[in-house]
């Protein structure tokens, strides 16, 4: 008799855990039961494959190879019970999605919007993740799409270009004319920025230093939605932000700089070798579509 799906998931969960205990607990079974059953999975399999320590258990090295061809197993199962379930009509379906947090800003509102209006029997599970974890979510199989910036993806991971996002100087609408900053103009201006743990604070960093520019930051934030609160609110304060934020904002209005920060391409990512449900294609035709019809720069 082979392994049984049962091991393969006991087996990672103690990986996981490094401990018996915890495993049994996450596995809601008793720890006499757990360790029962691994050791039939290593009778099974004809070798060691958890190296039982006092410091806490850990994989053989044999483990390790084994371990590697479970959870793959366990993500190819995983997507096999969803294609059985997919409906090709999109009478029914689940699409898990995430996207970094200056998307969920301005697109993820319109994107689930279209999607629940044209496919009300899919279901939505979306998150809001930075770049590295939506890749490795997506190459371990917990999501079906995301949405983050085009550059050094992980191998496994296919981009599929969606629009380009420009960002400008943004201020409080007050009515009078906003013309064109120089750069330069910019070390006399208090900002209000992202906190550094955001890509996009990052880029707006870079684009400081290439043009010599030291302004004054008077309040960092790690929320898009506190920047535009405290920018409409605070005279004399301003902020970067996408354009296609302040679009959508009747209190805020975009500064052009001279010259302007630099655009950055915004990609639909996937796993090269994943399942694609007929929720998931109708998710990436409807963005390209979308994106379109709000006038976002092509990439």
């Amino acid at each position: 008799m082979g392994p049984e799906l049962r091991h393969l998931r006991y087996l990672i969960a103690v990986a996981e855990h490094g401990n018996f205990t915890r495993a049994a607990e996450e596995l809601r079974i008793s720890q006499p039961t757990l360790s029962q059953q691994i050791k039939q999975l290593e009778r099974v399999v004809g070798a060691q494959l958890l190296d039982r320590g006092s410091r806490g258990v850990r994989l053989t090295d044999a483990g390790e190879a084994y371990t590697h061809y479970a959870r793959r197993a366990l993500r190819d199962l995983a997507a096999a019970d969803r294609a059985v379930l997919d409906v090709a009509d999109l009478s029914r379906g689940h699409l898990r999605l995430a996207m970094t947090p200056t998307f969920t800003a301005y697109l993820i509102g319109p994107l689930v919007h279209a999607m629940h209006t044209r496919h009300p029997g899919v279901t939505l599970d979306v998150r809001e993740l930075a770049k590295d974890r939506i890749e490795a979510s997506l190459l371990a199989d917990e999501l079906d799409l995301g949405i983050a910036f085009e550059g050094g993806h992980l191998a496994g991971i296919g981009a599929r270009a969606l629009f380009t996002e420009t960002l400008s100087l943004v201020v409080a609408a007050t009515g009078g004319a906003t013309q064109p900053l120089p750069v330069s103009e910019l070390g006399r201006q208090q900002l209000a920025l992202l906190s550094a743990d955001f890509a996009t604070r990052g880029h707006i960093d870079a684009y400081f230093a290439a043009h010599g520019v030291d302004p004054a930051i008077a309040v960092e934030a790690n929320s898009l939605q506190a920047l535009t609160e405290i920018v409409q609110r605070t005279p004399g304060l301003a902020t970067v932000l996408p354009d296609a934020i302040t679009d959508d904002h009747p209190h805020l209005v975009p500064v052009a700089l001279d010259p302007p920060l630099p655009a950055r391409r915004v990609a639909l990512l996937y796993r090269e070798s994943g399942y694609r449900s007929a929720a998931a294609r109708a998710f990436a035709k409807l963005a390209a579509g979308l994106v379109r019809e709000r006038g976002y720069a092509a990439a």
